[in-house]
């Protein structure tokens, strides 16, 4: 099974429609771990129905089109795929409720060489069925580790955003719970690595994973506590880059540069002191 250039990049993935509704949302929510205080209302607002806020990084998995690496003919060993870097731009808010439509693209595949791996550039427009209005516009790297020097033709990856060399100027610890990726999974990403013990060994783990997107949602939830006041509408745009894998139990602290409507962020494994999201960047709405 080897990645073939040119059948990749014509990789026809079909319109995935999704409706969805307070459940959903709020299921959401739970999994990137809202909700631990029962006694915190500012985080009540996105997992009870009463006056339901959506967080703006859900937007990252209404018209998700699946487990797409391994259930279409592409190549690529999906075993050992992982989530490199993840972005969303928000074109209005989240709604609770609504039927959306999500189509994919692969923008580019980049050939790092051989046991260097490869990385697979994607985008989704996501669109309101009704009225064809766009919500969102999701990016995402897949970092296939199996599939380098596939004989791709030279690219460059792109720059990731710099992080500033000052010190924070917030830190944001968010903790885990040791169940949280299976309750995150039930959004869409359905990946047996965040489940099975057997399939997370034979990709080089000692136990499942958090999902990338679940990290990302934590990292934007200390964005949205930190600078936003809980107010959804206030961010507008939200990018990062995997470094390296978080284990559901651990904690999560999100340092915080802020430079007018632009927050740089990176988040660290507090228990083991390994950064695991990096070059972030979060664009307000002031």
């Amino acid at each position: 099974m080897t990645i073939v250039y040119e059948k990749l990049m014509a990789l026809e993935v079909p319109p995935a429609e999704q409706s969805y509704g307070a459940k959903d949302c709020i299921l959401y929510a739970l999994g990137i771990g809202l909700g631990h205080d029962p006694m915190n209302e500012n985080e009540l607002a996105f997992v009870y129905e009463k006056n339901l806020k959506v967080l703006p990084t859900m937007g990252t998995v209404l018209g998700h089109p699946g487990f797409w690496a391994r259930e279409r003919d592409t190549g690529i060993d999906w075993l050992k795929i992982v989530n490199g870097e993840q972005g969303i731009t928000l074109h209005r808010p989240l709604a609770a409720k609504g039927t959306v439509v999500g189509r994919l693209r692969i923008v580019e595949v980049i050939d790092k060489g051989p046991g260097k791996g490869a990385l697979v550039l994607s985008e989704r427009k996501v669109t309101d069925k009704a009225t064809g209005e766009p919500i969102a516009t999701v990016t995402q790297t897949t970092f296939c580790r199996g599939d380098g020097g596939f004989g791709g033709p030279p690219r460059q990856a792109p720059e990731p955003h710099p992080i500033p060399s000052r010190a924070p100027d917030a830190l944001c610890d968010l903790a885990t719970r040791p169940e949280a990726a299976l309750i995150y999974r039930l959004s869409g990403d359905l990946n047996p690595l965040h489940a099975e013990p057997a399939v997370a060994k034979q990709a080089g783990y000692p136990r499942p994973i958090m999902h990338g997107l679940g990290n990302f949602g934590i990292a934007g939830h200390a964005v949205l506590r930190t600078f936003c006041g809980y107010d959804p509408h206030k961010l507008v745009a939200f990018a990062c880059r995997f470094s390296a894998p978080v284990f559901p139990g651990e904690t999560l602290r999100t340092e915080m540069w802020h430079d007018g409507k632009i927050v740089s962020f990176r988040s660290r494994v507090v228990e083991r002191d390994v950064i695991a999201v990096n070059n972030g960047r979060a664009e307000l709405r002031l």
